[in-house]
């Protein structure tokens, strides 16, 4: 009797399991999911990833051979307005006609409830359409229709790749949460692939080994007879690896970090080995030396270094009288600059060649750079390429040709590495442009050997403000303001007044200020790159500061104070990436009117952060009727890791009080 109960609740238990598992596949939208209002883990989830299956197969073709085929499928509900974006989805693939691949879309399908009744809304041809990214890209892209909020969107799309040597990167997690995502490979025990995770969540791993087979057939011609064909059969073992996670939530993006996708949680497979029947063992992975070289040795980079007739007789007058090394660093960076314009193409191979971008005046990165690279070497200096992969495309982790999407130049010096990049006309020998600062790039010389190159800056950017103002009897302040800037904050300031009219950047200037009002501005070495840049202003408020019961209250910083901290979380799991270390100072004086004198001032404070990562001081005097304060926070390193950041927040924490401490003057 027991064992019949037992087999009754067994029985109802898988019953009610299964009745009540949500069931990863599309076409099976549920009611419950379209009535879903918010994401139940995160509220304020604009869309969510209900599932996301894919797998990858190498599957064999007489005449042939393997073929690799990643088939995707999502179901994605949309919450607020804002997740609409999610109706666009996309895919790149490579269109070279060696290594041609292709992308098609299925089962798109809108899901909307309507009068209690599932409504369903097909893609449509209209909705899909193809788009060139460069010369080897393109991508696939779709727009699912009637979607809004409330709806459910599914679809498929299927990659077809002859690159058995490197699969596709699978990405588990993303901006939006994800509820459950499954990857499974299936992979012929011919080729052996190395696994590398990134995010900080490690996904469930299900294994198993299965028996195949593949049918060959071989073609023989036969005089007098014709052609013969025969079948014959070769077994092999498939391993299929699933690799599951459930309930990740959204990567969130915090202050000063680089890209928040390095740390999404992704899988990257390499080819490691390869070992057919009756061959030996063949070893695929490869390091950075071979990689770099074999991008050395490609028709659109190394053979385009090479090539200087173009431009042979225009350096002649460029060069003429130039003897050190940085006078000709700087005349060559500056002409490419002057003489070839960015067309906002990435990558480290050319398009159209460095002799035709010379010509019409405008190239990609690569054909700008490898353009000032030949141009270095033929002025006699030691100049090499340098590959980058730029802050969107990510870090560069492991040894593979598409880990980089850009190339600079670099000089050797006895005193170390001159980078250049003359892409961006603010750039200057070691000041790159932002999007160039990514941690790590890989110099590659003419003998195919390569070495890691630190690209994050190492002189400090400053950014000084001297300021001088007076405070009258009704709280009313006026002063004169002097700012300079130097190095990487040099070259953010010039680029973000780049074309803006004077009058503008003015009215921005004053409503961001406490609306100031603005008087006698000027600003120099707006052009002189080498110079700090600088401006020049009087100024005047009413909301500068309060008056109560008597008293005047003064925020010494006035509009330059920080009112928040930045660093909000509990705990964080990024590394803190400022881009470039940096030096903010402030020196000011403060005129008290007559009949006051002071009743508080903010006593002097240091602030110092472990391993001379960086220091805030605030220092104070009293002169008579003059207030003197002189304040300063300098970080000493681009990069800060995530193990700091607690320490990071509290010096953050007692800088942001210090700086809003008041200044109070009573009447004498």
């Amino acid at each position: 009797m027991k064992c019949n109960q037992l087999a009754i609740i067994l029985f109802f238990t898988l019953f009610f399991l299964k009745a009540n598992a949500q069931e990863f596949k599309l076409g099976k939208v549920s009611i419950e999911e379209l009535q879903e209002k918010v994401n139940p883990k995160d509220t304020s989830a604009v869309a969510a990833i209900l599932f996301k299956k894919g797998e990858t197969r190498c599957e064999y073709s007489n005449g042939v051979g393997f073929t690799v085929i990643t088939k995707v499928a999502l179901r994605i509900k949309i919450y607020k307005k804002e997740g609409y974006d999610w109706a666009n989805q996309q895919v790149n693939f490579v269109k070279v006609s060696f290594f041609k691949e292709t992308v098609d879309f299925t089962d798109a399908i809108t899901y909307n409830l309507v009068g209690g009744k599932i409504e369903k809304t097909k893609l449509k041809g209209e909705g899909e359409f193809e788009e060139n990214i460069d010369k080897f890209l393109s991508k696939k892209k779709i727009t699912m229709p009637n979607v809004k909020v409330g709806s459910v969107i599914e679809y498929e799309y299927t990659i077809k790749s002859p690159n058995v040597g490197s699969f596709k990167d699978f990405d588990f997690q993303t901006n939006i949460p994800v509820n459950y995502v499954e990857y499974t490979t299936y992979i012929p025990d011919y080729f052996s692939f190395t696994n590398r995770f990134k995010g900080f969540i490690t996904p469930r791993v299900i294994s198993d080994k299965k028996n195949r087979e593949i049918v060959m057939v071989d073609k023989e011609i036969i005089v007098g007879q014709g052609t013969k064909f025969s079948e014959r059969k070769i077994f092999y073992q498939e391993t299929k690896t699933s690799y599951i996670v459930e309930n990740l939530p959204a990567l969130k993006d915090e202050v000063y970090v680089n890209n928040v996708n390095n740390y999404a949680v992704s899988l990257s497979q390499e080819l490691s080995t390869t070992k057919f029947p009756d061959e030996p063992l063949k070893m695929i992975s490869a390091d950075w030396n071979s990689v770099v070289k074999s991008i050395y040795e490609f028709d659109n980079f190394g053979p385009e270094l090479n090539k200087t007739g173009y431009f042979e007789e225009d350096m002649k007058n460029v060069i003429a009288g130039l003897s050190t090394p940085e006078e000709k660093i700087t005349a060559l960076l500056n002409y490419v600059k002057t003489t070839v314009k960015w067309n906002d193409y990435y990558g480290y191979s050319c398009n159209d060649g460095v002799k035709k971008a010379y010509k019409e005046k405008t190239g990609n990165i690569a054909e700008i750079n490898l353009m000032l690279t030949a141009m270095l070497r033929y002025s006699g200096l030691t100049a090499n390429p340098v590959l980058v992969s730029t802050r969107s495309n990510g870090i560069a982790i492991f040894p593979n040709r598409t880990a980089f999407n850009y190339v600079i130049a670099a000089v050797e010096t006895p005193n170390g590495l001159i980078l250049l990049d003359a892409s961006d006309k603010f750039s200057m020998p070691n000041i790159l442009p932002f999007r160039a600062l990514n941690w790590m790039g890989r110099l590659i010389r003419k003998d195919g050997t390569s070495e890691e190159v630190d690209l994050m800056p190492k002189v400090v950017s400053n950014n000084t403000v001297m300021m001088n103002y007076s405070v009258d009897v009704n709280g009313q302040i006026a002063g004169k303001l002097r700012r300079q800037r130097t190095n990487h904050n040099a070259m953010i300031y010039r680029i973000n007044t780049d074309n803006i009219k004077e009058e503008t950047y003015l009215e921005k200037l004053e409503n961001e200020n406490e609306k100031i009002e603005i008087k006698d501005y000027s600003r120099a070495n707006e052009k002189e790159l080498n110079l700090p840049v600088s401006e020049t202003f009087s100024f005047s408020g009413a909301n500068l500061c309060e008056g109560i019961g008597g008293k005047i209250y003064i925020n010494p910083l006035l509009f330059f104070s920080q009112q928040q901290n930045p660093f909000k979380q509990e705990n964080r799991e990024y590394p803190i990436d400022y881009g470039f270390p940096f030096l903010d100072k402030y020196s000011i004086n403060i005129q008290i009117p007559e009949g006051y004198k002071v009743e508080t001032l903010p006593s002097p404070a240091v602030l110092n952060m472990q391993d001379n990562l960086g220091s805030f001081k605030f220092m104070t005097n009293l002169s008579e009727n003059t207030i003197q304060l002189v304040i300063t926070n300098q970080i000493n390193t681009a990069i800060i890791s995530s193990e700091y950041y607690s320490m990071l927040k509290e010096y953050y924490q007692g800088m942001v009080a210090k700086e809003n401490e008041k200044i109070v003057l009573t009447k004498i």
